[in-house]
């Protein structure tokens, strides 16, 4: 006999206890006979709890890969696929694959053009009301969903959620490799290409790889020339908005990253880590000729020249070429007699920025650039570097001349000149030549009786440095 269609489907009793349903529930109440399998009977009782689940809005099944929680088991399991990238159903016309075999069927509906809803406003087609729907709120503005802590609101619901755990400090997605924790699944992805090394955004230019499509946008302003970020203080334009942040910081004076060694403060993070390669004495960049260590990679570009002797920067007053742009412009103010940079110690004019710096630190008494054999200390890094030669006997500059060698390249300059004869440094004021410029300078002070270096044992002043030596041997003979 055929069973009566109940208004209500029969409920089955669980024995909490032992985790087992009792069997009165597999036959009808009323004695007609109507009798359930267990698997008819299972099936029931997952229908049931589906339907308190949609009710209830319970959603217990929960993706251990975003935390995104579902009402079934089964809508779980289609969701995994997007973890996976699991896309068993590719479609026949044009080869896209899909996670499910609904997805599939909706995307046919591009082929076939069944039942496809059209955007008026932008004529963008769409197999899903719900997803037109989302769509119209980019044209409508509309935004229902508004975060309760500050108010900003959003089209989509998921991009709330995502939203609050800026509020919340929620941390869900952990790389496996490192143990940092990402907020988001994208911030995760672009953090595990460090590990990867994944690259996989290529310049069309010019072949260079990027780990993030950002990068790769802001690369390419250098082949277009685009420099589309403006500085609203000075007018100055840059190809990136990163730069044009870190450009900004020098007008408002901000500096947060600070070295923990010396003190110093940097507007970039970059630009610390390079620093600390003065404290570290890290040298990653060598070059393959020589075998010279650089702490910045431009030093090495820079030092390669040396090698290649390309000297592409001319001065259009006396021709002479360099090696360097800062070079030249340096080298020009012999000519202009510019000295842009002044002391404010003492009034003392320069040419060139640093050497302004190296200079003040002749009034403050800082060293900072010390010898790991002796401990001596310097206030320029060249000095240190030249000094590093007394220990390790190196002098790599040799004269063509007669054979013979020097530490520094500048001292074997002055030196051909014995051979050549060349005098080039002239005094003003009774104009005496000179092969040497620190030669010039002590003798000028014979006309303006400047004595600069003073004997510490008895008060005594000399107008060269080489004289108080002699002077300090009396007193060593004491």
């Amino acid at each position: 006999m055929k069973a009566e269609h109940s208004s209500e489907l029969p409920k089955p009793e669980t024995d909490w206890e032992s985790g087992t349903r009792s069997a009165d529930c597999l036959t009808s109440s009323d004695g007609s006979g109507f009798t359930l399998s267990v698997n008819s009977h299972l099936l029931i009782t997952h229908l049931c709890e589906t339907q308190e689940r949609i009710h209830t809005g319970v959603e217990p099944f929960t993706c251990t890969e975003c935390l995104k929680s579902f009402s079934s088991h089964s809508q779980l399991l289609k969701h995994i696929q997007i973890h996976t990238q699991n896309k068993p159903f590719p479609c026949t016309e044009c080869g896209k694959s899909f996670t499910t075999k609904g997805n599939l069927h909706m995307h046919q509906r591009i082929h076939t053009g069944e039942n496809i809803i059209t955007c008026a406003e932008c004529g963008k087609k769409f197999t899903e009301m719900r997803i037109f729907l989302v769509h119209q709120r980019i044209h409508t503005g509309e935004k229902p969903f508004t975060c309760a802590e500050c108010g900003k609101s959003f089209n989509e619901k998921c991009n709330l959620l995502v939203h609050q755990r800026i509020h919340t400090g929620e941390k869900p997605f952990t790389c496996t490799e490192c143990g940092k924790r990402f907020s988001f699944p994208t911030s995760l992805i672009k953090h595990m290409r460090i590990h990867t090394g994944e690259k996989p955004y290529t310049c069309a230019d010019c072949g260079k790889a990027f780990s993030q499509k950002i990068n790769l946008q802001n690369h390419q302003n250098i082949h277009t020339g685009e420099k589309p970020f403006t500085c609203s203080e000075c007018g100055k334009s840059l190809a990136c908005k990163g730069s044009l942040e870190r450009h900004q910081m020098s007008h408002i004076g901000v500096k947060p990253f600070t070295c923990t060694e010396c003190g110093k403060s940097f507007t970039e993070k970059n630009s610390l880590r390079k620093h600390q390669r003065i404290h570290t004495g890290e040298k990653p960049f060598s070059c393959i000729e020589c075998g010279r260590c650089f702490n910045l990679k431009h030093n090495l570009e820079k030092h390669k020249k040396s090698h290649t002797g390309e000297k592409p920067f001319s001065c259009t007053e006396c021709g002479k070429s360099f090696t360097k742009k800062s070079t030249l412009h340096i080298h020009q103010t012999v000519h202009t007699g510019e000295k842009p940079f002044t002391c404010t110690e003492c009034g003392r004019g320069f040419t060139d920025k640093n050497n302004l710096k190296n200079h003040k630190r002749i009034h403050t008494g800082e060293k900072p650039f010390t010898c790991m054999e002796c401990g001596k200390s310097f206030t320029e890094r060249g000095a240190l570097r030249v000094h590093k030669k007394v220990h390790t006997g190196e002098k790599p500059f040799k004269c063509a001349e007669c054979g013979k060698c020097f530490s520094v390249k500048g001292t074997l300059h002055n030196h051909r000149r014995i051979h050549t004869g060349e005098k080039p440094f002239t005094c003003a004021v009774c104009g005496r030549h000179f092969t040497d410029k620190n030669n010039l300078k002590n003798h000028q002070r014979i006309h303006t009786g400047e004595k600069p270096f003073t004997c510490t044992e008895c008060g005594k002043c000399f107008s060269a440095k080489s004289n108080l030596h002699r002077h300090k041997q009396i007193h060593a003979r004491k």
